[in-house]
């Protein structure tokens, strides 16, 4: 088996039980797992990283990729959540095959490009006709540029006609929903370690499903042996939703669905109380804190270092394109690091502590021990940044918290995922990004043009 020697690195930052940062130091990879780190020795392939610092794959842990397409549109940008939801849904409900793909391949490259080695889509669009293939779809784009993907089989039972948000021709009977979930569970889904596709079942929110498409899957997800992902308490919104339709709070809603446990986990969490911090907690159940999209669509600040301090798993996320308006998990690092510091001073996470919540902490919520780290039996996955430029003169006392505290603006000079490079010096190695950004281009006029966005 090939092995790639990463040597003479300025610092490898290792995220492990320890924290250490090792300095002027290096590491070796034996086909896609790390064998030694910090150790100097013979290798068929020596990548020279004086220089660099090297850090694990970057894992986001709540995506909407499809939404790449309708970014920076000038008629939502000062909408909150639910009227945001419902101006674009008349656009969503024209997608296909190809502009999920193409979605995949825009959103998945940018997120490689700044050290995102494992991304979580949750896809909960699906037209009732010509949308059996948008996993399939969103698979073979991240195959195509080498990331690990975790797809989501997402779901809306509750359209307009029922009380809900979307609109009904973008709802889908719950026998419909789990049937599918099982087909692509059973094609796509690996549960071995290292794996590059994995699935969960991740209906929409409580706005947008049943209460009998809660409950089953989350019946149908623990027989099949995958995860369960949902938006839960983003908005003040969804709260009087749940009160006034379901009768409870949001949290006591999804516990009454069976939906706790360390096996689900929730993207956004804003708006829980103490006693569902604490049930939180108790209970391993996640949240996928998502610091730019909540601060741009006004929708509030995530209690994390209050969650940090209970034990509530935690990890970092992007969010739909849409409501961030990017794919960048390094520069959302940053962001949280620094909203943290606005709201809570030094109860706040440090640069470092936005760096494990971004590699450890996003790995726990996808239930994998396997990523998030360098270290000796885990897969090799990391990237590597050039420190040596003008932009982080001054700025290399604390690799570890150098993505926080001062964050960095350009792409990773080498990602490595599984073993293998798929950037170097800031840029894809296995596809035409030129000849990409064309087609994806013209799909995007497609897909305004067919919502009636000229």
């Amino acid at each position: 088996m090939s092995t790639i020697l990463v040597k003479n690195a300025d610092a490898i930052v290792t995220c492990d039980d320890k924290d250490r940062v090792l300095k002027n130091s290096s590491l070796l990879i034996e086909g896609n797992v790390i064998r030694s780190v910090g150790e100097d020795c013979a290798a068929d392939t020596v990548i020279d990283a004086r220089g660099c610092n090297v850090y694990p794959g970057l894992i986001n842990t709540h995506h909407h990729l499809y939404q790449t397409f309708t970014r920076n549109l000038p008629h939502v940008q000062n909408m909150e959540l639910f009227p945001w939801l419902t101006a674009l849904y008349g656009i969503w409900k024209g997608l296909d095959a190809e502009a999920v793909y193409y979605s995949a391949l825009t959103g998945l490259g940018e997120l490689l490009k700044y050290g995102c080695t494992t991304c979580l889509d949750h896809h909960y669009v699906f037209p009732r006709t010509g949308s059996e293939n948008f996993l399939a779809r969103q698979f073979a784009a991240a195959d195509a540029l080498g990331i690990r993907l975790h797809a989501t089989r997402g779901s809306m039972s509750r359209g307009q006609s029922d009380g809900g948000l979307p609109p009904d021709d973008l709802v889908q009977t719950v026998d419909a929903i789990l049937a599918d979930s099982q087909r692509l569970v059973e094609a796509f889904h690996d549960p071995r370690p290292f794996a590059m596709h994995q699935v969960a079942l991740a209906p929409c929110s409580p706005f947008s499903v049943t209460t009998d498409l809660l409950k089953q899957s989350a019946l149908l997800a623990r027989a099949l042996g995958v995860r369960l992902h949902t938006h839960l308490c983003e908005t003040r919104d969804e709260e009087r939703f749940c009160v006034e339709t379901l009768g409870k709070r949001p949290l006591a809603y999804m516990e009454e669905c069976g939906w706790l446990g360390s096996d689900v986990w929730f993207a956004h969490g804003i708006y829980f109380n103490d006693e569902e911090l604490n049930l939180l907690a108790q209970t391993g159940t996640g949240v996928a804190h998502c610091p730019v999209s909540n601060m741009k669509l006004s929708s509030g600040v995530c209690r994390i270092p209050d969650m940090l301090s209970l034990g509530v798993p935690a990890g970092l996320a992007v969010d739909g394109s849409a409501s961030n308006d990017c794919s960048n998990l390094m520069a959302e690092l940053r962001a949280g690091y620094l909203v943290h510091r606005l709201t809570y001073g030094a109860k706040a996470p440090s640069g470092y502590g936005m760096l494990k919540l971004a590699t450890r902490g996003s790995a726990r919520l996808l239930g994998r021990d396997d990523i998030g780290i360098l270290a000796p039996g885990k897969a090799a996955d990391l990237f590597l940044l050039d420190v040596s430029s003008l932009d982080t003169v001054g700025a290399n006392s604390d690799p570890g918290s150098l993505l926080g505290t001062v964050g960095y603006a350009r792409p990773a000079k080498l990602v490595m995922v599984n073993g293998k490079i798929v950037v170097r010096d800031g840029e894809l190695l296995t596809i035409d990004e030129r000849r990409t950004a064309e087609q994806a281009n013209a799909k995007v006029r497609q897909l305004l043009e067919k919502g009636g966005v000229r």
